[in-house]
């Protein structure tokens, strides 16, 4: 009887979609394999925190201007948003790699190390870090928020903290 009630409970949950929110409740989405992109599923959209983790990276953390702006087309929407602490706003995925350009020409060697896991709430996310030189105490500590759509990143917002 039990498993008949099991078997009817879950094809009723499929039937209405909600199956997978249960099958997934309390797992993050950045260790959920629906929600990575792999090589066989190109199209399928990015997790918040896959987002976050590949912008510090692949974005802000790239000295190779290619490989940079490679993961800017697929990292970020056409006309994506970023916000930073001084008042600055780069809109467009050609002035956000301009600028992330500019900043890695001032610290080619410094590497970004984030503090804990990404979270995500909704269509958002955030990850704390800290930068420096591998081996060296952090120089500067920060926080980015990020506004998602469709898999991408629409705006990005960075805070500077205080170094912990």
């Amino acid at each position: 009887m039990q498993a008949i009630r099991v078997a009817l409970t879950a094809s009723f949950l499929g039937l209405f979609g909600v199956a997978g929110f249960f099958a997934n409740y309390g797992v993050s989405p950045s260790t959920s394999s629906d929600l990575e992109k792999t090589e066989n599923q190109p199209n399928m959209p990015n997790s918040a925190s896959t987002l976050l983790t590949r912008n510090l990276n692949d974005v802000f953390g790239e000295n190779d201007p290619v490989r940079r702006r490679k993961a800017i087309d697929e990292l970020f929407i056409e006309d994506a948003v970023f916000y930073d602490p001084k008042g600055g706003v780069y809109r467009g995925r050609a002035e956000i790699d301009r600028i992330a350009g500019e900043l890695r020409v001032m610290h080619r060697d410094f590497r970004y190390q984030p503090i804990g896991e990404p979270e995500e709430v909704g269509n958002g996310g955030r990850v704390r870090w800290t930068e420096g030189r591998p081996g060296e105490a952090p120089v500067v500590a920060g926080t980015d928020f990020i506004v998602t759509r469709d898999g991408q990143i629409a705006a990005i917002y960075l805070f500077f903290d205080k170094l912990p």
